[in-house]
This record gives structure tokens, C-alpha cells and sequence, in this order.
């Protein structure tokens, strides 16, 4: 077995020696060591609806790297592709609860589902806070997984929290902000697939095997296999692949799309950039048309090489709510 390779001092600290870095590197965001909460320096906002979200680390920047204004007010960070604890959640709901209310992002994995359900049950008992919960499942793949009942949250989950971020800055109510984040889970599908496995520190080994000459089509963002093996494919098959399942699934043509081509850790921008030229060549020539793009790592699997397409359908009130002002560490643009 080759030897792991990582800048990381001892595999059982990394996330917390991770958030002592981003405290260290973003004074504009407040971490809660003890909890593991990444939250914005200025949370609780009085009156506006507190946004939530978390799961296991090794996606960054997903989660915390996507707390602003404009986006997350906090984020939970669990141990590597690991649900955080209620306890987590719980801090960090009442962190921000400025009087309006909380929204709970979680992705469709099992862990993260109980436990944010299990939290929002007890800051609803001890404080009155209403909280309620999106949960995103836009990946294509799969309908049921080995961490899921139903499809998976992935790629998809952060345009849902820019959306509905926006939302909250504007001072909508807690309700619309809940609609704008299952409007934009609703509208978006996602695919992905894998070049490599990655390597989870603690078990210093990749997590699947993968032969050379091979990828995975279908993976999922903890390094779960796809739904089938392929030769190594160029960048236009890989497109191809991605995208026609996401076609296949949701009609897109009577409206403009968000297209998002993500990368899974360790594929540089160069390629990415190559297969979005492919993925909206395809999109072009199936009457799809790309009103707003997002290409780049945002949404990873540690070390994983390869990537997944993200497609949201949009209306003016999305594009308006895409556009507008973001500032976090990984998402940031506006005034």
C-alpha cells in the first residue's frame, strides 16, 4: 500500500487543527473551539432568520467555508465524512437566533438528518425558537445509498444555501426563506464521478479501489462507489455522463439554468474548465440555456480527483437572489 501523503500533523486532530486555521485565517468569522461551530462574527443578526447548516468534514470549503452575510450564519463541523452531534447543532441554532427564526440546511445522509431534527427539537422545547428544515437531495445517481433513504444532497446543497441565504438578508420571514431553499432543492439536479478514491486520514488508505484506466460514475461526496465502472473516458464522454442522466430526470429547457461544475478536491481548475466548455456544449445543443455559471472546488471529497455537474432550473426571483452580494471565504462577489 503506497504511503498517505497529507500536510496534517496527527490524523485524530485534523478538524480541530483545520478551525484553529480558519479562525486564524478569517477574523471576520467566530469559531466555537469547544463545539466545533464556525459562526459569523457578528451572529445573532437581530431579526433576520439565522441559517444553519453542517456534516462531516473533508467537503470544504462546504460548510464553513460558506459563512457570511449572504449566505450561512453558522456551520457544525463533524469529524471527516461524520455526522456532528445534536449537541453541535444546538449551539449553534441558539448562536444565531436573532428573533426570527432558524433554518436548518441538511443534506440527505441519516446522520445529519436525526441529528439537526433532534436539535431542532430541543431548542424548540427550551427557547420557543421556531426552526424549520430543508433538506436537499439532488443527486441523480442513486435513489437509496449506504448513508441515505432517498437521493443524496450533494452539489446542489450550495447553491441552496446562497439562495436562501440572500433571502435572509433581505429580511423575508422565516417561511420564505424555508420556500426559496425547497424551491431551489426542487429545481437543481446533480451527477458526479470519481478518478481516484480519496484517502480518509485515520484509515490512511483510499476508500475504494479504483484501477488505473478506470473511473466511477455516480459517486457520492464520502467516497461511496458510483452506480457503475467505465474505461477512463474523455472530457466530452464524461460530460456526456453526467449530463444526460440530469436530462433525463428534470426538464430544463423551458427555462434558464445556474450550471455548477464542481470539483471533488484534487482536479485542478484547468480541467474543470475543460469539461464545463463540454457541458454546455451539450446543454446548448439540447435547447438548455445558461443564464449564471459556478466552476471550481466547492463542495469536495478530501483528496477525491474528479468532479460532478450541478444544473438548477431558475426564474428571475433566483437569478436576482444569485446575484446578489456574498461574502464568505469560499463564495464572494457583490458590494
Amino acid at each position: 500500500m503506497a504511503e498517505m501523503k497529507k500536510l496534517i500533523n496527527d490524523p485524530a486532530h485534523v478538524v480541530a487543527d483545520a478551525l484553529r486555521g480558519v479562525a486564524a485565517a478569517h477574523p471576520e468569522l467566530r469559531v466555537d473551539h469547544e463545539q466545533r461551530v464556525i459562526f459569523r462574527a457578528d451572529a445573532p443578526v437581530r431579526g433576520k432568520v439565522g441559517l444553519v447548516s453542517g456534516g462531516g468534514s473533508g467537503h470544504e470549503p462546504l460548510h464553513g467555508g460558506f459563512v457570511g452575510p449572504g449566505m450561512l450564519d453558522a456551520a457544525c463541523a463533524g469529524e471527516i465524512f461524520t455526522s456532528p452531534v445534536p449537541d453541535q447543532m444546538v449551539a449553534a441554532t441558539r448562536g444565531v437566533d436573532g428573533g426570527a427564526g432558524v433554518l436548518h440546511i441538511v443534506k440527505n445522509y441519516t446522520g445529519d438528518v436525526l441529528n439537526f431534527e433532534m436539535a431542532a427539537e430541543i431548542v424548540a422545547a427550551d427557547t420557543g425558537t421556531e426552526v424549520l428544515s430543508v433538506i436537499t437531495d439532488d443527486d441523480v445517481a442513486v435513489q437509496d445509498s449506504l448513508y441515505t433513504a432517498g437521493r443524496r444532497g450533494v452539489g446542489g446543497t450550495v447553491l441552496v444555501e446562497k439562495l436562501a441565504g440572500a433571502a435572509a438578508e433581505e429580511g423575508r420571514t422565516l417561511g420564505d426563506v424555508a420556500a426559496v431553499a425547497r424551491k431551489a432543492n426542487d429545481n437543481g439536479r446533480s451527477m458526479g464521478l470519481a478518478l481516484t478514491s480519496c484517502t480518509v486520514p485515520a484509515a490512511g488508505r483510499p476508500t475504494f479501489e479504483l484501477p488505473a484506466g478506470e473511473m466511477e460514475v455516480g459517486i457520492g461526496i464520502h467516497g461511496e462507489p458510483g452506480r457503475r465502472r467505465v474505461p477512463l473516458a474523455t472530457a466530452a464522454e464524461a460530460a456526456e455522463m453526467l449530463v444526460a442522466p440530469i436530462l433525463a430526470d428534470l426538464d430544463f429547457t423551458g427555462s434558464p439554468v445556474i450550471a455548477f461544475v464542481n470539483g471533488m478536491g484534487a482536479t485542478p481548475l484547468l480541467e474543470l474548465y475543460v469539461l464545463y466548455q463540454e457541458v454546455a456544449t451539450i446543454l446548448e445543443k439540447s435547447g438548455v440555456r445558461i443564464a449564471r455559471s459556478l466552476v471550481g472546488p466547492y463542495i469536495t471529497s478530501l483528496d477525491m480527483a474528479g468532479a460532478s455537474v450541478t444544473l438548477l432550473r431558475a426564474d428571475d426571483e433566483i437569478l436576482r437572489l444569485w446575484d446578489a452580494p456574498v461574502r464568505t471565504p469560499g463564495l464572494r462577489w457583490g458590494s
